[in-house]
């Protein structure tokens, strides 16, 4: 084999390795420190289920588990851990009934730190329809979801993977 085909499939081995890897030991961005794996334990289905329940009509009817599959597009720009580092969007751990465009440590588009409410099933409903339609001069480029259970869904899991559960 010549040295050209071997370089370029050595580093690819590389590359698909470190994608199968979790978080711990590498560097949160700017080379600070370790990122963790989260401090909040997993909610129990009873747990999520109650999670759920609390939330307003229609998104009490959302399933945690259809809204992981389908939040599986936004990881690619946001954690959900608590502690978690932001990447390309912020981290979302706290999102309910955070200050839309609050997060400390997070670079937000004036569309957001200028929007004046609270993280809520209503506002991410809106949001993940059309976040551009919906806070003109986003930098967020997700084209949204047009369906009302996907968005229903995505909601029941964010209320699960981003809050501790209740006791």
């Amino acid at each position: 084999m010549s040295l050209r085909l071997i370089l370029p499939l050595g580093l690819s081995v590389l590359v698909l390795t470190a994608c199968g890897q979790k978080n711990a030991g590498s560097q949160a961005p700017g080379g600070s420190a370790p990122i963790t794996e989260s401090e909040a334990p997993p909610p129990t289905p009873a747990q999520a289920k109650a999670m759920v329940a609390a939330l307003p009509a229609p998104w009490n009817a959302g399933d945690p588990e259809l809204g992981k599959a389908t939040f599986a597009r936004c990881r690619a720009c946001h954690t959900t851990t608590q502690g978690g580092p932001d990447t390309v969007g912020p981290n979302l751990w706290g999102l309910f009934g955070r200050d839309a465009g609050a997060k400390p440590g997070y670079a937000y588009s004036d569309a957001l730190k200028n929007a004046g409410y609270k993280w809520d099933a209503e506002h991410l409903d809106k949001w993940l329809t059309d976040p551009r339609s919906y806070r003109p001069g986003t930098k967020m480029m997700f084209v949204g979801l047009r369906d009302a259970k996907d968005r229903a869904d995505v909601i029941a899991y964010l209320k699960t993977a981003t809050e501790v559960p209740p006791k």
